[in-house]
């Protein structure tokens, strides 16, 4: 990786070219067996680090008084905060409430464990659905809370935007190292095939093969297809997280775009074309069918990675090489597969 030191002073980022974290380093990563927080772990143990935190049992991150243990008995020198409740527009939109209680639950208790317990350094994972619903395309840093957010997924948005003025608040007030980033929609080994809470590229994948089992003659897919939307490998993700809790550090500063960064490829696709995609990566030969009664959701969401870029991480995973890793892993799991 390279360290283009101009830009990096062009964008105010607080950088450092030797590695955070050491070997020996103790880490946990909350959410270890989610889409993100496994990729992460993976990422750790394939780099050399050698004390990663596996809990032996779950640990209730809505229970203040269960995270307080978990951190007094572990000790963990650095955490990534990849423990989240997340899902699809459906999900979100019926269960409103739940997304923004438990998530409010899970940050606030994780990131004040870590000031209690002194943790040297916090990265906390949000979404790229805080910008808001028509912001200027790609999206900067700099277009948080400048309009009205989407309103299927308000909620989580809400919680995740939360989640980055503590850790801002938390550096400006304790001194703390507290750092975040904002990954566009992920996809990869691990994901949710429930069609009750996936996301777009899963659920596209798991209905594709049901209707080439099946041998359907058509598909329903919800929506016009005309959306654009960005796709993100969930182990080029875990790389990028570490590559930033490695050289990314917080500043005092009042602007809240210092404190994060997007995560992303920088280019997007429609909708249809990710189904078709989909649909030739998996082999189903039927029509499509799309149902225009359904929402969309936001119209488009592309990240600007400028600043990510000008730390010298760039995404490595093609999207049609992601498509067809996730499609073998979907084969290979399902009997176990989440949903």
């Amino acid at each position: 990786f390279f360290f283009a030191t101009n830009t990096m002073a062009d964008f105010g980022l607080n950088v450092q070219k030797e590695e955070c974290m050491q070997k020996d380093s103790r880490i946990w990563v909350a959410g270890h067996k989610g889409l993100v927080g496994s990729a992460i772990v993976n990422r750790l143990q394939a780099g050399g680090y050698t004390n990663v935190i596996i809990p032996e049992a779950r640990i209730e991150l809505t229970d203040f008084a269960a995270c307080d243990a978990f951190f007094e008995k572990n000790k963990p020198e650095f955490v990534f905060l990849a423990a989240a409740k997340v899902g699809g527009i459906l999900a979100n939109d019926t269960y409103p409430a739940d997304f923004i209680q438990i998530n409010l639950m899970i940050q606030n208790n994780v990131i004040v464990c870590c000031h209690k317990h002194a943790v040297t350094k916090l990265l906390f994972l949000g979404s790229s659905c805080i910008y808001p619903k028509l912001a200027p395309q790609p999206m900067k840093e700099e277009h948080l809370l400048s309009g009205k957010l989407e309103p299927t997924n308000d909620a989580y948005a809400i919680a995740k935007i939360a989640g980055i003025l503590m850790c801002k608040s938390y550096n400006r007030q304790h001194g703390t190292n507290y750092v975040a980033a904002m990954p566009t929609n992920l996809y990869g080994p691990g994901d949710n095939f429930n069609l009750k809470g996936s996301h777009v590229l899963p659920a596209m994948i798991r209905k594709f093969h049901e209707g080439k089992k099946a041998n359907a003659p058509s598909i329903e897919l919800w929506g016009s297809g005309t959306p654009m939307r960005e796709f993100l490998y969930n182990e080029d993700l875990a790389d990028g997280c570490v590559y930033l809790m490695n050289h990314f550090n917080a500043t005092k500063e009042k602007e809240d775009e210092k404190v994060f960064v997007n995560i992303g490829v920088g280019h997007d696709i429609s909708i249809k074309d990710l189904a078709m995609l989909v649909k030739k990566t998996v082999g189903y030969e039927g029509e499509i069918v799309w149902n225009t009664s359904m929402p969309d959701g936001t119209p488009r969401k592309l990240m600007d990675v400028s600043r990510l870029t000008s730390l010298g991480w760039v995404a490595k995973t093609s999207l049609e090489d992601g498509v067809a890793k996730a499609y073998q892993w979907f084969l290979d799991h399902q009997d176990d597969f989440r949903g």
